[in-house]
């Protein structure tokens, strides 16, 4: 079996990834704290920025995955900003160390990236070779993620930088605090409602990093976002209709900062609008397994 190599391997995303590989690659999961291991599955604790013997494993593996970042779900404080930071930039950093003094080198780095780094469009989809960059903090982390991630180069390594829309899942992710909202009579339109929901459901996810790791051709920074946007409030009808609540009061602006400084976090996750399309898995011939967000909110509620 080929070996992959994936950090963060407890998180949201990585459990679901690990579960997709599993019975076809022998998998090392690089996490913060120990975990059993099972067929296939092996469990390295390290600390994401210091070399260790994990990076050992990273020698003659086919791949390697780094998922690894602090939830940006916080009060931008300067503590909180200064972790968002070292989370991406110390992984990727140690990473491209270890690959650095591999004998074998891995034939691929995939390494988490984010679709925030395109600016606030309400009418204009952003792609990889048009897309056009914000500003702000937010921004800025995505840029200085993957300029840590390309100052690493080699013709032996190929990488690809997943700048991955707002993941959707029954156990995790955004759908979740955005489920409760409907179920407490609060799932109406969140601001001015037209700001544009770039989303992924959690299958589509694994099935693109599977995608990826199988075509060579996929080089550089891929959009992986379902190819359907949708508008804030069209997504918030949607949910209600599916799980069958009548009820949806709006949430304006003053509101939004009045929660989101009790519950700890930004407007700015709600607010701004990502309209991404993933020109590059589209033009590869990726084929998506859910296309419309009612698709994914259906099979959620299944599951949830």
């Amino acid at each position: 079996m080929k070996k992959i190599i994936i950090t963060a391997a407890n998180g949201f995303m990585g459990k679901h990834l690990v579960n997709s590989l599993e019975d076809e690659f022998e998998i090392v999961c690089l996490v913060r704290r120990a975990q059993k291991d099972r067929k296939n599955v092996r469990y390295l604790i390290w600390d994401g920025k210091s070399l260790d013997a994990w990076s050992r494993e990273v020698d003659s593996a086919y791949c390697v995955i780094n998922l690894a970042g602090r939830t940006v779900d916080c009060r931008y404080t300067e503590k909180n900003k200064a972790e968002i930071y070292a989370s991406r930039l110390d992984s990727t950093k140690v990473i491209g160390e270890a690959i650095k003094e591999c004998e074998i080198k891995p034939k691929l780095w995939i390494n988490a990236a984010s679709a925030t780094i395109y600016r606030h469009s309400l009418d204009t989809p952003m792609t990889e070779a048009k897309g056009e960059y914000g500003t702000g903090f937010s921004v800025d982390v995505c840029q200085q993620w993957e300029g840590m991630f390309y100052d690493y180069n080699s013709t032996q390594t190929r990488q690809v930088a997943l700048r991955t829309a707002i993941v959707l899942g029954a156990d995790g992710g955004a759908f979740v605090p955005l489920l409760n909202l409907v179920k407490f009579g609060f799932g109406g339109k969140q601001g001015k409602g037209n700001q544009m929901f770039s989303w992924i459901h959690i299958q589509d996810f694994c099935n693109a990093v599977r995608y990826i790791i199988d075509n060579e051709g996929i080089v550089g920074s891929v959009n992986v976002s379902a190819p359907t946007p949708v508008r804030n409030d069209i997504l918030m009808k949607k949910i209600r209709a599916v799980f069958s609540k009548r009820i949806g009061i709006p949430l304006p602006v003053f509101l939004l900062k009045f929660g989101a400084r009790i519950i700890k976090t930004e407007t700015e996750l709600i607010l701004k609008s990502r309209f991404v399309v993933p020109e590059k898995l589209i033009d590869s011939g990726f084929e998506f397994q859910f296309n419309e967000i009612e698709e994914a909110i259906i099979d959620i509620k299944r599951k949830v």
